[in-house]
């Protein structure tokens, strides 16, 4: 028996200690924003944050995540419910598939830079891909999560 808190809820699993944390929290525990991409770690869109770090679930075993903090786009934290604000208004996703790995990549940027350049974007969203090609959009969306967290906070 494995036990993942995922969200900060407690889940008890039955799994083997090298079955990828992604099919852990979607077929097992049913959280199935986070997605199936390419499965070998290249493409972002089974990205969550362990421990507060982005990690790509299809190749991170469930034996690695015991007893780690596991957030997933099912959760809710200050950032990601700004820059799904700002997801909204921008109209960012075209077909949407992407974009819970882009929203977890996006929030571990906001978690560790409070105002991020151009740049700073660009690099920590790199290791997600989007083949309708909203980067220009997911860079304002991030721009513009800053922007109503900054209102909100003066």
């Amino acid at each position: 028996m494995k036990s993942l808190s995922i969200n900060g809820k407690s889940f008890s699993i039955e799994a083997q200690d090298e079955m990828p944390l992604l099919w852990a929290i979607r077929d097992i525990i049913g959280l199935t924003g986070t997605k199936f991409g390419c499965g070998v770690s290249q493409c972002g869109a089974c990205s969550v944050l362990i421990n507060g770090n982005l990690t790509k679930s299809c190749s991170i075993p469930v034996s690695y995540a015991e007893g780690k903090e596991i957030f997933t786009i099912e959760g809710s934290s200050e950032n990601l419910d700004f820059l799904r604000a700002a997801w909204n208004e921008g109209n960012v996703p075209q077909c949407g598939y992407c974009q819970s790995g882009q929203l977890i990549a996006a929030t571990a940027l906001l978690d560790n830079t409070e105002k991020p350049t151009n740049e700073d974007i660009d690099k920590a969203m790199s290791g997600n891909i989007c083949r309708c090609g909203t980067y220009t959009r997911i860079r304002k969306a991030i721009h513009k999560a800053v922007k109503l967290k900054t209102n909100t906070h003066d």
